[in-house]
């Protein structure tokens, strides 16, 4: 089997990847784009489908906001729709501790360019009247909102290959090796790919790759727990989360316009790199119920009619890896999102591309940068 040569190879075809490939083909660079079972198969497709700028680590605000643009042109930029719909993000607190901390959050994001207005007591159930009476102060965010992860990355990495993109599914990435000036991808299947470029974005299974290349991440596989109830008349317009400390009151629900209400939080489940699966722990289900209830009360006439989750990959310190390797020259990584990546998607892959085509990019991404775990005491 010949040799299949490239600008630039992609190893993993999540939303990073496909994102990352569209706009280098849309850029003129020749892209392979690798994945090992579907695109957008894994975390990209089975999260909770969240647009949300809100509650990020401010850092990241920058690469938040080109997402958001992005994600409000999206048809026009890839011919497909993936259901976004800018219905407005709202986090509520219970107490006036979590309040406090929602009016920092405010005026903190305000300098990045995120304006949330903060509504409490009266005010909030007025605009919200299906929220609890319980809640004592919220946070929105107008154009925040959803979209479907089973829609985006699919969609997109079809965009790339209508852009000349080559996307090969069922092709896994066995090794890679460092080949003269160029990468060598050695693939089940497929036979071998050289380019002098590679671009890790394996998910929750990168760090196998980043650690060839001595470049170790504290990178850990787990599973959401997410789950969708019987249909009911639509009325529920923004994205509901909450404001907590308490790892099992962070519940969030959105509900789609067919009527189901799709909810996920708590504590995450296990999942496994060898199986590729992650199980859904009947308990925890059982443990979201009252808190969606204690959110929105009118949940609890509903019945839950399925469960699932996926496999995602979270950095110790819940920010992601992205940007060039600090060792090997022409290898940069974009994954570890811990499961906020799914709005960040579009505007990782944007920045990517301006990345690797011009050699610098105009978002920052310091924060994200690989080379942070090599100073980081043992």
């Amino acid at each position: 089997m010949s040799l299949r040569a490239a600008d630039v190879a992609i190893v993993g075809g999540g939303l990073m990847g496909a994102a990352t490939a569209f706009f280098l083909a849309m850029r003129g660079r020749s892209v392979i784009l690798l994945e090992r079972n579907l695109v957008g198969q894994h975390a990209s497709g089975t999260n909770f489908g969240n647009v949300r700028r809100q509650g990020r680590f401010l850092p990241q605000l920058p690469l938040a906001n080109r997402s958001r643009d992005i994600w409000g042109r999206l048809p026009e930029l890839i011919g497909e729709d993936a259901e976004f719909l800018a219905t407005g993000h709202v986090r509520v607190a219970f107490n006036e501790e979590d309040a406090a901390a929602l009016e920092t959050h405010a005026q903190d994001a305000r300098p990045y360019g995120l304006e949330l207005e903060m509504l409490s007591g009266n005010a909030l159930r007025a605009r919200f009247p299906f929220l609890s009476p319980e809640a004592v102060a919220g946070s929105c965010s107008p154009l925040d909102g959803h979209a479907n992860p089973r829609l985006a990355a699919p969609a997109i990495a079809r965009a790339a290959r209508r852009a000349g993109a080559v996307v090969l599914e069922g092709t896994e990435a066995l090794a890679i090796e460092k080949a003269g000036e160029d990468f060598e991808i050695e693939t089940r299947g497929a036979g071998k790919f050289r380019a002098p470029i590679v671009q890790i974005s394996a998910g929750a299974w990168a760090n196998r790759f980043s650690a060839h290349f001595g470049e170790q991440v504290p990178l850990t596989p787990h599973g959401p727990q997410m789950g969708v109830t019987e249909p009911v008349r639509y009325a529920i317009e923004p994205v509901l989360g909450v404001m907590t400390q308490v790892t099992e009151e962070t519940v969030y629900l959105r509900q789609v316009k067919r009527g189901n209400i799709v909810f996920g939080g708590g504590r995450r489940g296990r999942a496994s790199l060898e199986t590729c699966q992650a199980k859904v722990d009947p308990e925890n289900t059982l443990r979201q119920i009252p808190q969606i209830r204690r959110l929105l009360p009118a949940v609890e006439r509903l019945s839950v009619i399925r469960t699932w989750s996926g496999v995602e990959g979270y950095v110790a310190d819940g920010i992601p890896v992205m940007g060039p390797s600090a060792k090997s020259a022409g290898l940069f990584y974009a994954f570890g999102f811990s499961g906020h990546g799914f709005q960040l998607g579009p505007g990782v892959g944007d920045v990517m591309a301006e990345l690797i085509d011009t050699g610098h990019t105009t978002t920052p991404i310091d924060p994200f940068l690989i080379s942070r775990f090599a100073k980081a005491p043992r």
